[in-house]
């Protein structure tokens, strides 16, 4: 058959008919590039044919375990055979670090392929040795060409491979340049195909966008097993490893490790380091205690209301939903009456994190509240619930578990939702349920 020629833009995938200036899908420019298709093999496949569910046979396989709790805690207990992960980020954010580290401890017990597009097998050797990897049955290829690649997974045949990075890989069939939607969109296809056939646990690096999204079709996200997000300020020495997609665990865990000279360090307590350079004594300070996966946190809600110099206040919001905390400002100024139409209000999450719950609007709203009046929060108090449009406090998920690591971490006094300190008993802190948000500025201010 006689090869095509089509037309695909690089930023969203989309096929065009001909050459455009301007993507129709996505808006992109100069995004669309010519590629040709070759014509497929039509050759006759038996293939797989149906069988009912109930005479499948299937056995509990056990997972592999990196050593890594954090690691493993995202990946819902430990790496599952046969599955494809990837692991996305910003370029320098330390992805290759942690897959590098993660082989070591598995290469002590199981034999690991790390595949490099980027790096010769001598800068392998020397980031291993800075990383104090040394011994074991780790395996290094530098490679692009996915046939190689494959065919060393085929033959070496390891319980874990990564590859790194997938917008390196390419395949000799296809004319189109390493990094292309179709190159990485067949280098996917037959990583899933050979981890589903062989049985490797497959781990896929990719890089992420200036826009903030993984390179390549949102397609990549939908092919594989598992989406790993490594996440944190490039200048900051503490990284946070989140799952966005799990097929075999929980999408809300999180792992929080910290950069330091010989690699990646767990951090055993994220809510101490969260807490930590917290001033005692400050207006617009407010302490909250959220849930990621099974994992309660505390962290630092932090606020501050000043006059504005225009017509126009500014907002602004950092680790928090910015229409989460504009329906707090209009609570704030219907139910209590303050007057937040002139007011700049800037809210941030300290820390780096993410607030996607409810049950930490309280402790914005009181934060907010407390810059507004210039008066101080409680020291050593907790604040938990979720707020309403009417100004209520409602209950919020799993409180015994968030006030019991308040309680750990030296928290004297929790102000919690009406209805949860009812059924709270027997714990070492002081527990205050409030109704409204009225209330519970009233208790926790100074």
């Amino acid at each position: 058959m006689k090869e095509k020629k089509r037309y695909v833009c690089q930023q969203c995938g989309s096929i065009a008919v001909k050459w455009m200036g301007r993507c129709p899908e996505c808006g992109s420019w100069n995004s669309i590039v010519e590629e040709t298709v070759h014509p497929a093999n039509k050759s006759a496949s038996n293939g797989a044919k149906p069988e009912l569910i109930d005479v499948v046979e299937y056995s509990e396989e056990e997972r592999i375990v990196t050593s890594m709790a954090e690691l493993d805690r995202v990946l819902g207990g430990g790496i599952v055979p046969g599955s494809l992960v990837l692991v996305g980020g910003d370029p320098g954010i330390g992805k290759s670090t942690l897959m590098l580290q993660a082989c070591g401890f598995l290469s002590a017990q199981n034999k690991v392929l790390y595949v490099s597009g980027e790096e010769s097998a001598k800068q392998l050797k020397l980031r291993a040795s800075r990383l104090g990897i040394a011994g074991g049955q780790l395996y290094i290829l530098a490679e692009n060409d996915i046939n190689v690649i494959e065919n060393a997974v085929r033959e070496l045949s390891p319980p874990v491979a990564v590859i790194d990075s997938i917008q390196t890989v390419y395949s000799p069939e296809m004319d189109s340049g390493p990094g292309s939607v179709s190159q990485i969109r067949e280098a996917t296809v037959r990583l899933m195909k050979l981890a589903k056939d062989a049985g490797p646990a497959i781990f896929v690096v990719g890089h992420v966008t200036k826009e903030g999204s993984l390179a390549g079709p949102k397609l990549l996200e939908h092919m594989v097993d598992c989406v790993l997000y490594f996440e944190g300020e490039r200048y900051h020495s503490y990284r946070i490893l989140r799952a966005v997609k799990n097929r075999f665990g929980s999408t809300n865990e999180i792992g929080i490790f910290e950069m330091r000279d010989k690699g990646l360090v767990e951090v055993e307590s994220p809510s101490k380091y969260l807490l930590s350079g917290k001033l005692r004594g400050v207006s617009g300070s407010a302490v909250a205690c959220v849930l990621e996966g099974t994992r309660p946190l505390l962290v630092e809600v932090q606020a501050l209301v000043s006059d504005s110099g225009f017509n126009i206040p500014r907002r602004q919001t950092s680790g928090m939903d910015y229409n989460r905390a504009m329906l707090l400002v209009a609570v704030l100024e219907k139910k209590l009456g303050y007057s937040m139409s002139r007011e700049d209000v800037y809210i941030n999450v300290a820390g780096g994190i993410k607030i996607e719950e409810p049950a930490a609007d309280l402790a914005a709203a009181v934060a907010m509240a407390s810059s507004f009046k210039n008066r101080p929060v409680r020291e050593n108090m907790v604040i938990i619930g979720e707020v309403g449009l009417a100004g209520e406090v409602r209950s919020a998920g799993f409180m015994e578990r968030r006030v019991q690591e308040a309680a750990k971490l030296g928290f004297a006094e929790a102000v919690i939702p009406y209805e949860n300190a009812a059924e709270l008993r027997g714990l070492k802190i002081k527990i205050e349920g409030v109704r409204t948000v009225k209330e519970a500025v009233e208790a926790s201010l100074l």
